[in-house]
Parts: C-alpha cells; structure tokens; sequence
C-alpha cells in the first residue's frame, strides 16, 4: 500500500500538518480537498463519503476528535487499507498525546512530524504499533491542561462501585508520569458494544446484532502479565454451546498479544499489554437479546393538508442507569411545509427541530432515565393535497444513544489480575462498559 501524502485539517479547513512523500500530487490538494467536503452537492442528504476522487487524485479521509485525516494518491490502493492506515495513525498520535484535538496538534506538531517520519517513509507504511515506535520516538509531549479541555463525551466518565473514573485518566500519553518523576500505575478495560436493531410497525424486533470490542489502556511500569477472565458460560458459535442462559458469540479474533492456553478452559486470556490503547478482543453476536429501548412511530392524516407524528421510546434498562445524548430522526414527506411540535408536560433537556432542507424531524433528549417513557407529536402541514399512502413518504425512524455502565450482551470481565512480586503493589484496574447505537431502526 502507497500513499502520496497525508495531512490533518481543523474544521476550518486550516491545515495542522502537512506531508508530501512523492510529490505525485499537485500543490493545493488540502485546498481541493476541503472545498470538495464542505461543498458536497452529489448527496444533498449527506456529507462526503470517505473515498472519492477529483481530477484524477484518489482522497480518503475519516473523522477524529473534530479533525480531519486525509490520504492522497494517484494509484489504486484498497480503499479499506487507507481508511483503517488513517484511523492508525489517529490513534497512535492520541496515544503520544494524551489528548487528540487542535490544541494539542500545534502544541506538539514536532512530535507529530517525528512519528510520522517514522511510520510512513516515502509513502509506505513501516509500522503503526504504538510500543515499536517509543524505541525511535525521542521528543516528549507538552501535556494538554486537563481543565481547559472542552465537557468530554457522556462515555468518557463511568462509575465503579462508589467510585468515579477521574476524567483526566483517558487524556494521558503513553509517556505521562506524576510529578517528582513517579508513573501513575492504572489499567484500563473498556467494553464497547454497537448494536443494530431493526423494529417492524408493530414493535417487533426483524433483525439485531452487536458489535463489540474489549478496548485495553495500559500504564503499568515493568510490563506485568495481565489475566483477563470473562463469563465462563461463554460460547463461541454453536459448536461450543454451554447450557442455557450462556452469552452466545457468533465469532472472535484476539490481538496478537493475547494467549488463549487456557481460553477454553475458564474463559480466561493472559497477556502482557503492549503500550498505547488496543483492542484486546474483537466480537460479534446475532443472538437474540434484549434491546435498550423500544421505539415505534406513526403517522396518519387528519385533515386536508394535515398529518400528524406520534413517536414513542420506552427505556428497557434498569432506573439506576441513564442513556444520554438521545436523537431521534425521522424523514417526512417532501411536501411537509411546516411542523408544530408537542412534548409531554414537564419535559426537560428536550430539543425539537425540522430540518426543511431535507425534510427531517429531529428530537434530541440529553438524558433518558432507564423504565422511562416518552412521546413526541409532531403536527404537519403540507404544501399540497397528499395522494396515496403517506406512510410510504415518511420515515424509517432512527435513533442514535450512549448508555454508560450497560452492555446488551451480557458479556462480562469478572476479574483483572495483573501480576506482579510486590503484594504492596495495587494498581488502580478501571472496568467500564458502554453501549452505542449502530443503525437503531423502526420501520412505519
């Protein structure tokens, strides 16, 4: 795989960092690219897709953290390759920084020119690995102040037990030490989960799957071995069934660093935890399980140039629990003119809107306690007289969440033992777990 160059552009479109490795591509090219983005006419729904291609350059970008990672060529590379090379090096630098945004780009541009240097020569990739790259790396990270950084994401701050996961912890490089010159001894172990769930009109689940990962930070000195244990009723396809009530995955991979000796044994891996952040297991799940929320919509005429939008959403999860950032889409038909909305009494944190250009509804919640429910009216006029079904118009209805501290598939990590010689020494071990909406759909 070649690249010809590679650079990070701010929201703006102001170029961060720049770097030509063949000269094959003409001067300009960020410009074009941004241009191109911003502009984007071929999808008036949608923002740029993350390949195309203008005057015979190939471009490729993904998204992190508000900034822009883009790769050029003139060959024809797998697209796929690219975008997972991009998001490498998204993560290594976040890995080197602590912190992944603006700020701490221009503070430490000169260690972002040495990695890049050192992962890329001449447009070919030599190594993306986080703990490879600390024997060539010589320039420190200027550390970010915790206290000026924007409110972080609602999956950014867990609770454990009675205690609360500091907000600062994810924010440190794999260089970070403690002021007098001692390294903060801390492991953490995310379990992120993306579900797709797809409704009927009736409430009735057509199809649902997870994606989930087991996500790894490590700042632990001495490199210890790690002992991961996960729910020993764990199956892996049908051929490795154990019993009834099991979590039930269709299929795994594991990092390169992990050892499954006794995996199939107690469920338990062993492995030493290379530097920077790395998914310690991949997983995929098509079981059926219960999904968070239950959501249905309808809409119906109720006069000329009327119609009306009733959308329900019903919290499945335990009170204790809290989704935030809730967002509601629906399509509506074209000829919708205008929208009057109407919340239930007392609704707080609620945000309603209708997107003309497209035609959108959009209802935001910024937190939805677990065993709530909520309803959403939503009063049409058309512009003309509708002829047909309107329902045939209108949606599907789509809904994207965070839940933290929630996992729907029930896969655990029962333990974290991390060994080491000294009984005094008791790292800090944070497990959380989190859930996301990957395509969360209901059908009219």
């Amino acid at each position: 795989m070649m690249i010809s160059q590679f650079f990070v552009l701010s929201q703006r479109g102001d170029n961060i960092v720049f770097r030509d490795y063949r000269g094959e591509v003409q001067k300009g090219s960020a410009e074009t690219f941004f241009r191109k983005v911003k502009f984007w006419k071929e999808d008036a729904e949608g923002d740029a897709p993350p390949v195309f291609n203008v005057d015979g350059v190939n471009y490729f970008h993904v998204k992190a953290a508000g900034l822009l990672f883009v790769a050029t060529t003139r060959v024809n590379v797998s697209p796929s390759l690219v975008l997972g090379l991009l998001q490498r090096i998204a993560r290594v630098i976040k890995d080197y920084l602590g912190v992944l945004n603006e700020d701490s780009f221009r503070k430490n541009f000169v260690l972002v020119y040495e990695l890049l240097d050192e992962m890329i020569d001449f447009g070919y990739v030599q190594t993306t690995s986080t703990e490879l790259l600390k024997s060539y790396v010589f320039n420190e990270p200027i550390m970010i102040d915790a206290a000026r950084l924007p409110p972080m994401g609602p999956a950014s701050i867990f609770m454990q037990g009675t205690k609360r996961m500091p907000g600062t912890a994810i924010t440190k490089s794999v260089f970070a030490n403690e002021s007098g010159g001692k390294k903060r001894e801390e492991i953490f172990v995310d379990v992120i989960e993306k579900i797709s769930v797809t409704f009927n009109s009736s409430g009735f689940i057509l199809t649902s799957e997870i994606d989930g990962t087991i996500q790894m930070k490590s700042y632990l000195t001495g490199n210890p071995e790690i002992r991961l244990a996960l729910n020993e009723d764990l199956s892996i396809g049908t051929s490795d069934y154990r019993g009834s009530g099991a979590v039930i995955l269709d299929d795994c991979n594991f990092h390169e660093s992990v050892h499954l000796d006794s995996f199939d044994v107690d469920r338990t891996l062993s492995l030493v935890p290379p530097d920077g952040e790395f998914p310690v297991m991949n997983y995929r799940m098509t079981q059926p399980f219960k999904p968070p929320f239950r959501i249905n919509a309808l809409i119906e005429e109720t006069g000329p140039l009327k119609a009306e939008v009733t959308i329900k959403i019903r919290a499945e999860f335990n009170s204790s629990i809290n989704a935030n950032t809730v967002l509601v889409q629906m399509p509506l038909p074209t000829s919708t003119a205008r929208v009057n909305f109407e919340l239930e009494p007392g609704a707080v944190g609620h945000t309603t809107d209708f997107k003309e250009t497209n035609k959108r509804l959009e209802w935001g919640i910024k937190k939805v306690v677990g065993g709530s429910e909520h309803t959403l009216r939503a009063k049409l006029t058309l512009s003309h007289e509708f002829h047909g079904n309107i329902m045939k118009e209108a949606g599907p209805l789509s809904m994207t969440f965070t839940i933290p501290m929630y996992n729907a598939s029930r896969l655990q990590v029962k333990y974290l033992q991390i060994a080491k010689k000294s009984k005094a020494h008791n790292p800090y071990r944070w497990v959380r777990y989190v859930t996301q909406a990957n395509s969360y759909v209901a059908r009219l």
